[in-house]
């Protein structure tokens, strides 16, 4: 077929589509919603461009690609012929388009680099305590991320400068853990982008309180969901990964690709070095579930008690459960991150419990039901002390007058908040029960907490509430209809009931654009046909005008009478 009879072809079957599947068609070809197609013959030539077959190819799995060299630009054969139909890549009748055909033997089949010797097998315990460490390390960084989101780069990648802030904190050792774990988060659900930074995510949240294996159990079900199509199977598993890398042999960057995609299984403990499953992972790669009891019995158990010590520290025994871990830090600073982890208590980290939403009764409480030897009584005055003085400065929001209002029972405190040069934002200005502000209760608060001050957040009964500083990313947006929708309105409204006529206009229209010389056949009078040689000149009025090369003269036919044109 030439390119013009390709392009009718398959502007016919671009109209046969539905909306669903040609908005998907255009994703995957990376078309614009801007694109400025008038119908659907524009649609036809646009998604045989060149940089749309480009991507095109770079997205056919293996077993397509070689189906298309093999038909040598003729017949595709099953069973890759109904996959190639719905990619616009074939005709309907398997047909591979020219300008496919072409694109293909301009882009062979690249291999990809020999893959190399493959280590011995991984013992189940060391990959074991990698699957620890990394749920344990990717929940420091969640946790470091819930009040100061990570940066990231113009590319989306982590920036240098969190990777160093990550190392500095001793979450992580290099850089390449840094970035294996914050894009597992991303993949996972766990934290997603925010205008130039990686915010947790609600589901990130929710993830944190969970125990170890739930943790590992729900990143690796999403981590295997995510593999690009061309490495799962069937089942819904995944293939070997020492295949990975052939996987798409049209994309050039596909290797690398497939090491990024190899490294993060491992780095999650799915599979080993040598790319074999490892033991409680062997049904996720075969679609089904992981086998969590196996896993579990090779991770360290978890404890619910610590000791707390006169020197303001706890120890616990083991790896904390995570949902006490989580609260145990918000009044202590741990201060080293082994299995048996250790905390630090000082006037800084129970004050911030308490700006929190803590009091030293909750405090008392949670820490004499963690506590294996009771609670000290240095850390007990400590966190008196300390509740004490918080209780100086109150935040509450006046429903009567709308206005935030700031208490405290120290005149002298309210005389400082009011003329300290840090607070100006707020606009404090007196009243008879302090000082208010008509700013947000939370953004009073945390100007307060910021500049140093021992301030709690209270309700309008009186009693303390919670206040977290959490900075999520926003929930994903309700889905909405195609932003194809609009360019394939256009499309539907300007197809013309006679196809065959709107063609051949089509046709016409780019022969004169070109001033080519085509062969029209008219249909005379007397109901037979004659063939015209033409340089087309003009078209206007349901009339083509051009030169007919046999007779040199210029000839005028009704557009009504040709039957049909094509190249000379």
């Amino acid at each position: 077929m030439t390119h013009s009879a390709d392009s009718r072809v398959l502007a016919t079957w671009l109209a046969g589509q539905d909306d669903a599947a040609l908005s998907a068609l255009l994703s995957e070809r990376g078309i614009s919603p801007s694109a400025t197609w008038e119908d659907f013959f524009d649609a036809a030539e646009g998604v045989q461009d060149a940089a749309p077959l480009t991507r095109a190819l770079a997205a056919l799995p293996r077993p397509l690609a070689e189906a298309l060299v093999d038909a040598q630009g003729g017949t595709v054969a099953e069973p890759a012929r109904p996959a190639l139909i719905a990619r616009a890549l074939v005709t309907p009748d398997g047909t591979v388009y020219r300008a496919v055909a072409e694109a293909v033997a301009a882009a062979p089949l690249t291999e990809a680099p020999p893959q190399p010797a493959q280590p011995d097998p991984e013992p189940a315990d060391a990959a074991a305590e990698r699957a620890f460490t990394a749920a344990a390390t990717l929940a420091d960084i969640l946790q470091l991320a819930l009040t100061t989101p990570l940066a990231r780069i113009g590319s989306g990648a982590l920036g240098a400068t969190e990777r160093r802030r990550l190392m500095d904190a001793g979450i992580v050792d290099d850089a390449v853990t840094a970035d294996e774990l914050v894009t597992l988060s991303s993949v996972a659900g766990l934290t997603a982008p925010f205008d130039r930074e990686w915010r947790v995510t609600t589901d990130g949240l929710q993830w944190l309180q969970a125990g170890t294996v739930d943790r590992w159990d729900q990143v690796a079900r999403r981590l295997r969901d995510a593999l690009p199509t061309a490495l799962r199977t069937d089942g819904g598993g995944w293939s070997s990964p020492t295949e990975w890398r052939r996987a798409y042999p049209f994309d050039p960057a596909w290797p690398a690709r497939a090491e990024q995609w190899r490294a993060l299984l491992h780095r999650w403990a799915l599979i080993g070095a040598d790319g074999a499953s490892a033991p409680w992972a062997a049904g996720l790669a075969a679609g089904g579930d992981a086998d969590l009891d196996a896993l579990r019995e090779l991770l360290p158990p978890e404890v619910d008690r610590v000791f707390l010590q006169n020197d303001l520290t706890a120890i616990a025994p083991g790896p904390l459960a995570p949902h006490l871990d989580m609260r145990l830090r918000t009044m202590a600073l741990r201060e080293s991150r082994a299995q048996a982890s250790s905390y630090r208590f000082t006037p800084d980290t129970i004050g911030a419990a308490i700006t929190g939403g803590e009091t030293a009764e909750s405090l008392r409480e949670f820490l004499t039901a963690l506590s294996l030897t009771g609670l000290p009584q240095p850390l007990a005055y400590e966190i008196e002390r300390t509740a004490a003085r918080h209780g100086l400065i109150r935040v509450v929001e006046d429903p009567a007058s709308g206005v935030t209002l700031v208490r405290s029972d120290d005149r002298a405190v309210l005389d400082t908040l009011a003329v300290d040069q840090a607070l100006r934002p707020l606009a404090l200005m007196r009243h008879t029960e302090g000082l208010t502000s008509r700013s947000n209760p939370d953004a009073v608060f945390w100007a307060l907490a910021d500049a140093r001050y021992p301030v709690s957040m209270e309700d309008t009964s009186g009693h303390t509430r919670t206040v977290l500083r959490h900075k999520l990313a926003a929930p994903p947006p309700a889905p909405t209809a195609s932003p194809y929708e609009p360019l394939i309105g256009r499309l539907r409204g300007a197809r013309e009931s006679d196809s065959d006529a709107a063609w051949l206009g089509r046709e016409l229209e780019q022969a004169v654009r070109a001033k080519a010389l085509i062969t029209v056949t008219v249909r005379l009078p007397d109901g037979s046909s004659r063939d015209f040689t033409l340089e087309a000149s003009g078209l206007g009025g349901g009339r083509l005008r051009g030169r007919d090369k046999a007779a040199d003269v210029e000839r005028t036919l009704p557009v009504s009478s040709i039957q049909s044109v094509s190249p000379a």
